[in-house]
């Protein structure tokens, strides 16, 4: 069985692709969707939903709402970010406020964490 497979967390993930943020709306259409890699939406990896995820570049995206600041959601993304680190995954993390008023240093940021920046 594929070890991404999780009935409860598949159907959680299909729910979230269907309802993403207005800052992952923005960075899907206006950045990730240009660029010549494929990337998956709310992608199942172990028993975590990662926002975006490159499988070619092995670099998960992950945008942060106001609960990833607290002590629980710090906590929870120390534990994902080491599970990723685990399997060979970059994590690259960028606040909602990042996403809203500083988008075009977002995405050449990611660009060149995938190799895709003429620096």
């Amino acid at each position: 069985m594929n070890e991404n497979y999780n009935p409860v967390l598949k159907s959680y993930s299909q729910k979230l692709r269907k309802e993403m943020t207005k800052e992952e709306k923005h960075l899907w259409f206006d950045c990730l969707k240009q660029l010549p890699l494929t990337f998956k939406r709310q992608q199942i990896i172990g028993d975590y939903i990662v926002d975006f995820y490159c499988a070619k570049k092995s670099i998960v995206i992950e945008l942060d709402g106001s609960q990833h600041y607290e002590k629980d959601g710090i906590e929870k993304d120390n534990e994902r970010d080491s599970l990723m680190k685990s399997k060979g995954i970059k994590v690259l993390r960028y606040s909602n406020y990042d996403i809203n008023k500083n988008f075009f240093a977002v995405c050449e940021d990611i660009r060149k964490n995938l190799g895709l920046s003429n620096e």
